[in-house]
């Protein structure tokens, strides 16, 4: 009796196993398959194989794209450079088009999915000539999805609600909205007409200047900021046509607000904004056709003067902590000279705290106005060495009843600092003392 429950075990042991090799065989095999309940797809075509793609609308709005040494092109209803990053979206949602349900293997009446007159028709072109058309009909009764099929091809499915949205498009969605289209990178000068008539140009460290109304030291984060702006600037094509010629008017009798230009590789664009009564902003460029409202931000950003673009700081050096210092506070003088992790005089190894005290007060001196000449008896001197040895800074700071005042060598440019900051870094350069090194703790 043991002996025939053990054998009946082992049929049903091996019976098991034989089940999970056979349905472990199977899962491999259906490996990588699409399942049977999965929705099948509607268009597969690689991005690389699109050459044309056309949206025709019921309404009669037609969009023509064409691919030229890879870049697209809008081509109709007018020839307008296109946004690559739109085109390019629309591409990947035509390449890889999913259903949500098969409704029909073999639809004979069209009507009824609102197919036979489709609100809007989908033609892509590949490479090798071959057109697929997608028709895109009625939404479903629930409102989630709508009706679309291939043109040659009986079955009629259903698409999200988010895969329409995807493929409606007009050529004003899909055009290139810059208004400027230079190359930041390659940007060589910037000028500017509002509070003044100002221009900027790079130096040989590849840092921005101010050329124009002078030469002078520019801020270079709100010239890049600048720049920025005129980069991002977009037109708004959301408006109805009647928007359009509003704009048209608001520029025409609007007062000017600023005029930039920029030069690049390529040659120079200019653009200029104009503000109506109500506030709104209009802008014109010479890289594109049309009269276009702006936002208040490009507006605002462009209507600025000669003191907003000025280095405000009195020296350059920045993060960068200088290899060497000369000091004069009043009759003391001073020279630290950094070697390696160590700052010495002369012999003398100083405490680093106490110089890294004074750097960052001498790196906080900030002008808080600007005056065209002055000058007096200076009661600090400063010339900094960069770290590279190159770069050489000296200033002179002097003091006019209660008011410090400083200026660079080489530079006829008066900066006007903070009292405090002045008589801060002065306290600090006299509190610079020796290293001395920790006790040892033994008595």
């Amino acid at each position: 009796m043991k002996f025939r429950g053990l054998l009946a075990a082992v049929v049903v042991l091996t019976a098991l196993g034989g089940a999970a090799w056979w349905s472990e065989k199977k899962e491999k095999a259906n490996a990588g398959k699409p399942s049977a309940d999965a929705p099948p797809k509607i268009l597969s075509i690689p991005d690389t194989d699109f050459q044309q793609i056309q949206l025709a609308k019921k309404s009669g709005d037609t969009t023509l794209l064409k691919k030229a040494n890879g870049k697209w092109q809008i081509v109709a209803p007018k020839p307008l450079a296109a946004d690559q990053d739109s085109v390019n979206s629309l591409v990947s949602s035509l390449s890889s088009l999913s259903s949500d349900r098969l409704i029909e293997d073999k639809a004979s009446d069209l009507s009824s999915y609102g197919l036979n007159s489709p609100a809007e028709q989908v033609a892509v072109t590949r490479k090798d000539g071959k057109v697929e058309r997608l028709l895109v009909g009625d939404d479903t009764p629930t409102g989630a999805g709508v009706f679309a099929k291939l043109e040659n091809d009986p079955r009629v499915f259903t698409i999200a609600s988010y895969a329409k949205s995807s493929l409606d498009k007009t050529s004003k969605d899909l055009r290139d909205k810059r208004l400027l289209t230079f190359n930041s990178d390659k940007l060589i000068r910037v000028d500017l007409s509002s509070k003044g008539t100002l221009e900027f140009g790079k130096n040989n460290q590849n840092e921005w200047q101010i050329l124009k109304p002078r030469p002078l030291r520019a801020d270079g984060l709100q010239v890049d900021e600048l720049v920025r702006k005129l980069k991002d600037a977009k037109m708004d094509t959301s408006g109805s046509d009647e928007d359009a010629k509003k704009a048209v008017a608001g520029f025409s009798t609007g007062v000017r607000v600023a005029v930039a230009a920029v030069t690049d590789a390529g040659g120079t664009q200019q653009i200029e904004i104009r503000k109506d009564k109500d506030k709104n902003f209009y802008a014109r460029s010479s890289a594109v056709e049309g009269i276009y409202k702006t936002t208040s931000d490009l507006g605002d950003g462009l209507d600025k003067g000669l003191d907003d673009f000025r280095n405000k700081k009195l020296f350059d050096f920045g993060w960068n902590d200088p290899s060497k210092l000369e000091v004069r506070n009043g009759p003391t003088q001073a020279t630290y000279q950094k070697s390696g992790e160590k700052w010495m005089s002369g012999p003398k190894q100083m405490d680093a705290p106490s110089i890294q005290a004074l750097v960052d007060k001498l790196r906080d001196l900030t002008s808080v106005k600007f005056l065209d000449a002055g000058n007096g008896s200076a009661v600090f001197e400063v010339t900094v060495t960069a770290n590279d040895g190159k770069r050489v800074e000296k200033a002179s700071i002097w003091k006019q009843g209660a008011s410090y005042y400083a200026r660079r060598e080489g530079e006829p440019a008066v900066y006007q600092l903070d009292t405090k900051a002045v008589e801060d870094m002065q306290k600090v350069a006299n509190e610079v003392k020796e290293f001395q090194p920790p006790k040892s703790g033994k008595k």
